[in-house]
C-alpha cells in the first residue's frame, strides 16, 4: 500500500491571493498604456503577480526547460512514427544540440535538464546525469498490462517532487515543460480520455511524428483497451498513473503538483504535459493556477485536457514537434508581459488636466484619435521588441543535460 496520497496536496497548495492579484489589476489601470491596448499581455503580467505573489511583477530571468524522458511498451505496437525504445536518440540528439528544443534553448541561452524516469536504453548510452533518476527501465504494455507497479508509480512522483524543490531551491523563475517519449502520447490520451469520460477516437491523434490511417486505427484500439483498464481505477490517482501512465508521466505529474505548492510557474508544452497537468488538477484543484498552456499542439486530447482546466494556449502556430518547443516558443512573449508590468510607467497628470505623453490625451495631441495614426497607434506595444533572456549558456553543456518532448509518437 502506497504511502503517497495526491489528494494531500488540496491543502499544501496555498489559496492565490486575491489581494495581489487585486493591487495588480489597479496597477495596471494606473499604467500610461491604457487596460486593454497589450492584449494577452496584461492578461499575463496578472497571471506572473499571482504566481510570483508579488507587485510590480519581478523580471522573469532565471529560466529552465526541464524535460521528462520515458519509453514506453504500448509503443511496441506500431502506434509511433518511431521505433520502440528509441527515445534515447531523442535525448540524444537533445545533448547534442541537434533539436529544435536544443536549438532555440541555445539560441535564447537557456539550460536543458533531461530527467531519465523510464528509458529502455543501456545506461551506458547517456550521461550519468540523465540517467542516475531512472525508475524502471520502460513501461508495460497499458492495454494488456500495468505500465508501473504502484511503488514505482509513487517512487516516479517524488522522483518529480524533488527536481521540483531543486529547482525552486536553486532560484528557477519558470520552467519550461516537455517530454522526450516515444508512445507517450498514446499513455496521455488514455489518461485524458478517462478523465474526461471521453472515447478513445475522440482523443486519439497522430502525434509529433505524424502517422498514416492504418498507425492510428492501432493507436486507436490501443487507447480503448488501455481505457478500459484505467476506468475502474479513476478514484485513486496514484493507482490511474501506474495501471496505463508511466513513470516519465508520474514524475512530469509530481513535478507539476510540487511547483504549485512552491509558487513556481510552469509553461506546458504538449499533449504529454497537459495529461499530467489533468491528473495533478484532479488531485488539487487550484494547482493550474500556476501553470500556463504554451501552445496548441495539434492533438485532439490536449485541447479536451486544456478545456477542462480552463487553460487558454498562447500561441497556435502549428508547430507539432514537441520536446518542449512549441512551450520555449511562448515564454519571450512571457518575458515580455513581466517586462511591461513592471516596467511600463505610470500616468501622470499635468496642472492643466492633460495626461503626460504616455497616457490616452497625450497620445491624441500627436495625432487624431480617430485615425489609424492617432490615439491607438501610439497606446499599441509591441512584445516583440522585448528580447528574451540571453545568457550564451549552451544547452549542450548543462549538466543535467537538455531534452526534447511530445513529439514521442
Amino acid at each position: 500500500m502506497s504511502s503517497l496520497n495526491l489528494d494531500d496536496f488540496s491543502d499544501l497548495i496555498e489559496r492565490p491571493d486575491s489581494g495581489v492579484r487585486r493591487e495588480a489589476e489597479e496597477r495596471r489601470e494606473r499604467l500610461a498604456v491604457p487596460p486593454g491596448a497589450l492584449g494577452r499581455l496584461d492578461e499575463l503580467g496578472e497571471w506572473l503577480s499571482a504566481a510570483q505573489s508579488a507587485v510590480p511583477v519581478r523580471p522573469v530571468d532565471n529560466v529552465r526547460v526541464v524535460l521528462f524522458a520515458g519509453d514506453h511498451g504500448v509503443a511496441g505496437l506500431d502506434v509511433s512514427a518511431r521505433p520502440a525504445r528509441s527515445a534515447h536518440v531523442l535525448v540524444r540528439a537533445v545533448l547534442d544540440g541537434e533539436s529544435p528544443v536544443a536549438v532555440l534553448a541555445r539560441r535564447l541561452g537557456l539550460p536543458v535538464r533531461i530527467i531519465d524516469a523510464g528509458l529502455d536504453c543501456d545506461p551506458a548510452l547517456l550521461p550519468e546525469d540523465v540517467v542516475r533518476h531512472r525508475v524502471r527501465r520502460g513501461t508495460g504494455r497499458i492495454d494488456i498490462e500495468d505500465a508501473l507497479t504502484v511503488d514505482e508509480a509513487e517512487q516516479a512522483v517524488r522522483l518529480g517532487m524533488a527536481i521540483a524543490d531543486e529547482e525552486a531551491d536553486s532560484g528557477t523563475d519558470l520552467v519550461v515543460l516537455g517530454d522526450l517519449s516515444v508512445g507517450g502520447t498514446t499513455a496521455a490520451a488514455t489518461l485524458i480520455a478517462a478523465l474526461c469520460g471521453t472515447d478513445a477516437s475522440v482523443v486519439t491523434g497522430r502525434g509529433g511524428a505524424a502517422i498514416d490511417d492504418l498507425v492510428w486505427m492501432r493507436k486507436c484500439a490501443a487507447v480503448r483497451d488501455a481505457l478500459r483498464r484505467a476506468r475502474p481505477v479513476l478514484g485513486d490517482q496514484l493507482e490511474l498513473l501506474a495501471t496505463v501512465g508511466g513513470a516519465d508521466l508520474a514524475a512530469m505529474t509530481g513535478f507539476l503538483l510540487q511547483c504549485s505548492v512552491r509558487r513556481l510557474p510552469v509553461i506546458l508544452d504538449g499533449v504529454v504535459s497537459a495529461a499530467c497537468a489533468l491528473v495533478g488538477q484532479r488531485a488539487a484543484f487550484r494547482a493550474p493556477e500556476s501553470w500556463l498552456a504554451g501552445q496548441v499542439s495539434g492533438e485532439p486530447a490536449q485541447a479536451k485536457a486544456l478545456d477542462r482546466m480552463a487553460l487558454t494556449p498562447l500561441l497556435d502556430h502549428g508547430v507539432t514537434v514537441g520536446e518542449g518547443t512549441g512551450a520555449l516558443l511562448a515564454l519571450p512573449f512571457v518575458q515580455a508581459a513581466a517586462a511591461l508590468a513592471a516596467e511600463l510607467p505610470e500616468r501622470t497628470d499635468s496642472p492643466d488636466g492633460v495626461e503626460g505623453a504616455g497616457g490616452v490625451e497625450g497620445s491624441e495631441s500627436a495625432g487624431d484619435a480617430g485615425s489609424p495614426g492617432g490615439a491607438d497607434a501610439a497606446a499599441d506595444g509591441d512584445p516583440a521588441g522585448i528580447a528574451p533572456n540571453s545568457a550564451g549558456n549552451d544547452a549542450t553543456s548543462m549538466a543535467s543535460g537538455p531534452s526534447a518532448g511530445d513529439s514521442g509518437e
